[in-house]
């Protein structure tokens, strides 16, 4: 140990960059959580063994370089699926974004230092006043990371712990509040593995007190602020999810359409004669036609009968009499007769053909469905990664679809929209369940169970069960308490026939959103501050 710790400090910077790396294998596919508390805690003894705040800034920099690098590789993936630009771009864009990114972590390990400098002179009290702060900033850079320049929330460090006690602490203080958990408990477990190395038995067993203490603590808060089971209030509780197996390429070969459909046919036909209603649900962007009437004649042309009421009637044959059908397709918006953009949609549509509501996607992937800074970036031969060249607009927000008496209320969230914690429910009109149609097709396979790991975290947070298409998998049905309930994996054709799990009373997260592992956040840090603020006062 004593020869271990010199080396690690003399390469800080590769120490760093490793730990980064190391916390990452904390999420799908591999999820080796260990790892993510072994590579978070190093992160804090670096920083704490730094000698200046400019120096504990790249030691956050350069961990969170390497943490995102290995995380976010599956976008790489999704510029093989393009024409326009070359593949190797899509690397480059992994390391340009990580190193955006891993601003984060620098100005949490930065806000955590200046802490520990404050408190230099207040013992041992200085050590739990950083821990402290440490959970503090992070969760605090973790929730701008959500939301400055639209946000990029991907892979919260709480992600990595869902089959851990911490993950229920979401119930309360959500995504970000949990990752600050996780900040502690890594603290904990690096002061432990130091206590272990340097036989120290005493330390040992105070730390094994605290680590226990803590997940103890995360696993009540969740359990106190989780809500009650929600009887059903509505009748209809079929569904039947359909995964087809449709590959990006196929998707992109506009050959292909009746035969693509023809895969989510075979996956959605009943199976008995009974006529009970059910919820019929299909992916992202499943129906490459337009089904709104009203767009001049050469839209629909290549369509069932050429027209929009017919291809909704060819679409709706598959329906039983009371069924409904949730189905992703695109809408198209014009301005003076001119198409300008397009919205992600999804349109719920009964078994008569009659449309009876839409939801249209809100939070908008950039450079996936809108190329930012179009005038700058197309004369440079950039393009966005969805084939075509219309932009995607953004819809109002999150909102509650009503599906009729006796049916569920379903709130909707298109693919990537997930992510975003607390901007997933319309809380004014609170559904029954969220519905996540997605395509996972572009992102490989360490994209998509990465994406289904964050449809569980909302899962939790909200108390309210999510139900998940996808072309390709992973398609899913997910508990209010984030358990994953049936499933269909990678790359497999087939459907779930499922009731609708039960939904709880709203969670103390579901109430508050944010604004209480913020709140709490700043809480820490003051409490971290606490010292300095005696020592002024006796001097």
């Amino acid at each position: 140990m004593s020869t271990l710790i010199p080396l690690l400090l003399r390469f800080r910077w590769l120490t760093a960059l490793l730990a980064g790396v190391m916390a990452a294998f904390g999420y799908q596919p591999w999820g080796l959580w260990p790892l993510t508390l072994l590579g978070t805690g190093l992160l804090l003894w670096l920083t704490a063994k730094s000698l200046r705040k400019r120096q504990a800034f790249f030691i956050g920099w350069v961990f969170g370089a390497g943490h995102f690098c290995w995380g976010l590789q599956w976008i790489a993936v999704a510029f093989t699926f393009q024409g326009t630009m070359p593949a190797w771009l899509g690397y480059v864009s992994v390391f340009a974004l990580s190193l955006y990114l891993a601003v984060a972590p620098a100005l949490a390990m930065l806000g955590a230092f200046w802490t520990l400098r404050l408190n230099a002179r207040a013992g041992p009290a200085s050590v739990y006043g950083y821990v402290l702060a440490a959970a503090g900033f992070w969760t605090i850079t973790e929730w701008l990371r959500s939301w400055v320049f639209t946000g990029f929330a991907w892979n919260p460090l709480s992600v990595s712990m869902l089959e851990t006690p911490v993950a229920s602490s979401a119930t309360a203080i959500g995504t970000y509040g949990a990752s600050g958990v996780v900040v502690i408990i890594s603290a904990v477990c690096i002061g432990l593995l130091a206590a272990i190395v340097e036989g120290r038995g005493k330390l040992i067993i105070e730390r094994l007190f605290n680590l226990v203490a803590v997940a103890a603590a995360s696993w009540l808060l969740g359990w106190a602020a989780s809500g009650a089971e929600l009887r059903a209030d509505f009748t209809a509780n079929t569904v039947t999810i359909a995964q087809p197996n449709i590959s990006q390429e196929e998707r992109n070969d506009s050959t292909l359409e009746d035969a693509n459909i023809a895969k989510l046919v075979r996956q959605s036909s009943r199976e008995d004669s009974d006529s009970a209603p059910r919820l019929l649900l299909w992916p992202e962007s499943a129906i490459p036609w337009y089904l709104e009437s009203g767009y001049p004649f050469r839209y629909y042309q290549f369509q069932p009968g050429e027209n929009a009421q017919a291809t909704r009637r060819a679409v709706a044959g598959l329906l039983g009499p009371q069924d409904i059908l949730l189905t992703g397709n695109d809408r198209l918006i014009f301005d003076n007769g001119q198409i300008v953009a397009a919205y992600n949609s999804v349109t719920a549509m009964t078994a008569d053909a009659d449309i009876i509501g839409w939801y249209n996607k809100a939070h908008l992937v950039p450079y996936g469905e809108y190329l930012a800074l179009r005038w700058l970036l197309e004369p440079l031969g950039a393009a966005r990664l969805v084939p075509g060249t219309l932009d995607f607009w953004p819809g109002p927000g999150p909102q509650t679809v009503k599906l009729g008496a006796g049916l569920p209320n379903a709130g909707i969230q298109i693919c990537y929209e997930i992510i975003f914690s607390g901007q997933v429910v319309d809380a004014a009109n609170r559904p029954d369940f969220i519905f996540n149609p997605s395509n996972d097709a572009w992102f490989g396979d360490v994209g998509p169970p990465q994406h289904l790991a964050q449809a569980r975290l909302r899962a939790i947070e909200e108390g309210l069960p999510v139900l998940r298409s996808t072309p390709t998998g992973i398609s899913a049905v997910i508990g209010a308490d984030g358990r994953i309930l049936k499933s269909l994996p990678l790359g497999v054709a087939g459907r779930i026939d499922t009731d609708i799990p039960a939904a709880t009373t709203p969670t103390w997260f579901a109430r508050m959103g944010n604004t209480l592992p913020v709140g709490v956040a700043l809480l820490l840090i003051a409490i971290a501050i606490i010292p300095v603020a005696r020592k002024r006062r006796r001097s």
